[in-house]
């Protein structure tokens, strides 16, 4: 009777309300397939193998930066609402001008295949199942967009738990029959976005019918070339730290670094769940110039982050017994700083959709270089110093000021363009000093499992005190998708 009851509820629900649920459960449901396999992994590789996997998958974020130049990215999601009357044409001649980078760069890379390799490190056929990713992420990332966007969200949640399911299996079994492992992991992953995102490329190419298109390739590339640095020093940010602690201290290292950095990761799915359902609704708000609107939204959704990362760190030692052996043991502490900074990249993008709105692009290039200079810098200096476990920290370090930096370019431009500032600098601060303060006393009681968890217990009594509240920042969440 009460699932009846459920049904009923769920089926009289407005449109952009279960698009908004279905978009949060697939995120989650396809970042959790991804870490439940990690046990498997972290137990049929050695930390070594583990640890250059990771550092492969690093490069590989970087090098998609530079063939495809994001454009699935800020571009393409400001472009589906500028030219939403022309959307599906759009659409095609971005997956056109995508395809053209990316053949240009594997020439590139084909002509001096050894100097390529030598930089990077990798085999010829790791760097060309690199090139092969960049292609099929950036087709899936152009379809998945424009179905946001439109909110037609079960064929969008069919193709990504298909792909999120079959990747590891894939993985699993190539793995465990191969000599070269790390090669056996990436080759798994491209076959099956090949597979799985191939039609989806014809799919948007049938309904444009347009390859090139002079203005939106010009417009396309003017936005996203200056923002290039910018995408490259997110990347540097979040995968340098791997790469630098592989070279300076050894892969084993890397392995147990990048697992408290792919637990801690874990909360990015609730940060892209979140940014891709506020997203639209935000800069629909900025070009109404109904900013006011916009900033109970943001309270709650740094509220709903911090809360799920706090969790995180509550529980880290346990998580990381239960995911590794004890080889990785050290990776516990490792998760609190880096969970910590999965808040400040989600503040970060609150702020950072003026400066995209508005196409201030020189301001979130210059904030972005800045975090990752002072990233590779600190860690150049400190891992020799304080150890590999010292990343962590100087990734956080460098995430509160980059988020500060945007806020204050934010705040430049709101005073230009509208007149008013959307936040509240006091309202921020308290969110944020709280979320710190409560993280460092859980990371504080690692040293005692009785203190630990008095301070969940006493966490957990607030946070049942505040339930409604809490409640009221998802139902509020939900309310804000509606068609673009």
């Amino acid at each position: 009777m009460q699932s009846t009851s459920i049904r009923n509820k769920y089926r009289h629900l407005p449109k952009q309300v279960k698009a908004s649920l279905w978009f949060l459960i697939c995120a989650f449901f396809e970042k959790s397939i991804s870490i439940i396999a990690t046990p498997i992994f972290t137990r049929i590789m050695s930390t070594s193998e583990y640890g250059q996997f990771n550092v492969l998958y690093s490069w590989l974020t970087i090098v998609t930066i530079i063939v495809s130049l994001n454009l699935c990215y800020g571009v393409y999601t400001q472009g589906l609402i500028k030219f939403s009357h022309d959307r599906r044409r759009y659409s095609a001649t971005l997956q056109g001008l995508t395809v053209v980078l990316v053949l240009a760069w594997t020439l590139v890379y084909l002509g001096f295949r050894d100097f390529w390799n030598s930089v990077f490190s990798l085999t010829t056929t790791q760097m060309l199942a690199m090139l092969l990713m960049v292609w099929t992420s950036s087709v899936f990332n152009f379809w998945a967009g424009e179905r946001r966007v439109a909110l037609q969200y079960k064929s969008l949640v069919m193709v990504t738990l298909l792909v999120a399911i079959a990747k590891p299996l894939v993985g699993v079994l190539l793995v465990v029959y191969a000599n070269d492992k790390v090669t056996a992991r990436f080759l798994g992953l491209a076959l099956v976005e090949l597979v799985g995102y191939t039609g989806l490329f014809f799919v948007q190419m049938y309904r444009g019918k347009t390859f090139f298109s002079r203005y939106f390739w010009r417009h396309a590339l003017m936005f996203n070339i200056p923002l290039a640095p910018h995408y490259l020093s997110q990347i540097v940010l979040s995968s340098a730290d791997r790469i630098m602690i592989a070279n300076m201290v050894n892969t084993k290292s890397a392995g147990i670094y990048s697992l408290a950095y792919s637990l801690s990761q874990i909360m990015i799915l609730f940060n892209v769940a979140l940014s891709q359902t506020l997203s639209p609704w935000i800069y629909q708000k900025i070009k109404d110039r109904r900013v006011a609107d916009i900033a109970g939204v943001a309270y709650g959704a740094l509220v709903l982050i911090a809360v799920v990362n706090l969790l995180l760190i509550a529980f880290a030692p346990e998580i990381v017994s239960i995911f590794a052996p004890r080889a990785y043991a050290k990776a516990t502490w490792i998760v609190p700083p880096i969970a910590m900074s999965v808040f400040f990249i989600f503040a970060f993008d609150l702020f950072a959709k003026f400066e995209f709105y508005y196409e201030r692009t020189s301001l979130i290039m210059i904030a972005s270089v800045i975090g990752a200079v002072l990233n590779v810098a600190l860690n150049y200096w400190l891992i020799p110093i304080l150890g590999y476990e010292v990343a962590g920290y100087t990734t956080l370090i460098c995430y509160v000021m980059y988020a500060a930096v945007h806020y204050w370019f934010m705040n430049r431009i709101c005073r230009e363009k509208l007149g008013t500032l959307p936040y509240d600098r006091k309202i921020l601060e308290l969110i944020t000093l709280t979320f710190l303060a409560v993280g460092f006393l859980f990371l504080g009681g690692y040293h005692s499992v009785v203190l630990r968890y008095l301070l969940i217990l006493i966490t957990a009594v607030v946070g049942f005190s505040k339930r409604d509240y809490l409640m009221s920042i998802v139902n509020q969440m939900l309310r804000v998708r509606k068609p673009i």
